[in-house]
């Protein structure tokens, strides 16, 4: 099955498609570890990548299609794959049809804004081991401080309540259009968000067999 998972950030998308890679066993395919494997592999298109990054540009869309064309071909990814983080915009979506790859299903979490704004914003991590925790689901026992190191606890800058906002935003105007277009295509499956992970994974795991 090859399926591309919608949601934006915070919504939990990554964890569903590590539960749904386990379940089907097949690749996930995102964006950034296979720019990354392409300019540690000295593909040509990773090399292609790498002038653009080394210019301080974005990477083009042809490019990024092309080092993601080259990753589908390979053979883990023969009887399906999970696409997460491409396509974002509708040019995108219009390439990888173009390029003859059939997508099957898209699954988009939904998680209100509000939601994912107090998740992202309420997170904290060790600046010494890395442990994460949650102002509201997982407090610490002494406030600022780790309870495996004691090390100080920190705001990520992805985290700050202004870069949540700026995120949302784009993947509003970017990517939600994405929506309408595979709908229209009959391959739009919905699953809203959950409190429970387990719970949203189940609606995640009702969606795949629809």
């Amino acid at each position: 099955m090859n399926l591309i998972l919608l949601g934006a950030p915070g919504a939990g998308k990554g964890t569903q498609a590590e539960m749904i890679s386990k379940h089907l066993n097949i690749p996930t395919i995102s964006t950034g570890n296979i720019i990354r494997a392409a300019l540690k592999s000295g593909t040509e298109m990773g090399l292609k990548a790498k002038s653009y990054m080394d210019a301080g540009q974005l990477v083009p869309d042809e490019v990024v299609i092309g080092i993601i064309s080259e990753r589908l071909k390979e053979e883990d990814c023969q009887n399906g794959f999970i696409l997460d983080g491409f396509p974002r915009t509708i040019p995108q979506a219009e390439a990888l049809d173009s390029m003859g790859i059939v997508i099957d299903k898209v699954i988009d979490i939904e998680v209100p804004d509000e939601k994912i704004a107090a998740r992202m914003s309420g997170r904290r991590v060790c600046e010494n081991c890395g442990t994460s925790y949650h102002l509201l689901y997982k407090i610490p026992r002494e406030e600022g401080k780790c309870n495996e190191c004691g090390g100080t606890l920190v705001q990520r800058k992805d985290d700050h309540p202004d870069t949540v906002l700026k995120r949302l935003t784009e993947y509003h105007n970017q990517t939600e259009p994405l929506k309408g277009y595979y709908e229209k295509q009959g391959k739009l499956f919905i699953v809203e968000g959950q409190e429970e992970v387990a719970d949203t994974t189940a609606l995640t795991f009702k969606a795949l067999e629809a």
